[in-house]
């Protein structure tokens, strides 16, 4: 037990000795210009991730999240498309079967 410990703790200290050479990068708090995203918004976000992913590899401009959202709604509906409710649902269906 006291070998598996030890190295526990030398990865840990890697870890944070890697995170702590990651760069900064100081952004300036504005309000949103323009539209404003909302439940619809982070559904079709959702929905469309795998795909915004690949172009946020290749351009700058380009991002998986909008930054103008309003908050709670967008992000439950960016939940949703991408499907992270699906698994609650699919839990749900599960034991309703167990149930019936």
């Amino acid at each position: 037990m006291k070998k598996h410990s030890f190295f526990l703790i030398v990865a840990l200290v890697g870890l944070f000795m890697l995170t702590g050479c990651a760069d900064n990068e100081v952004m300036q708090c504005q309000p949103p210009a323009g539209h404003q995203y909302g439940f619809w918004g982070g559904l079709w976000h959702g929905l469309i991730v795998g795909f915004d992913f690949v172009g946020m590899l290749i351009w700058d401009d380009a991002a998986v999240y909008a930054p103008n959202n309003n908050g709670t709604w967008y992000a439950f509906g960016f939940t949703l498309g991408c499907g992270g409710f699906g698994t609650f649902i699919g839990r749900a269906r599960k034991e309703w079967g167990k149930e019936g």
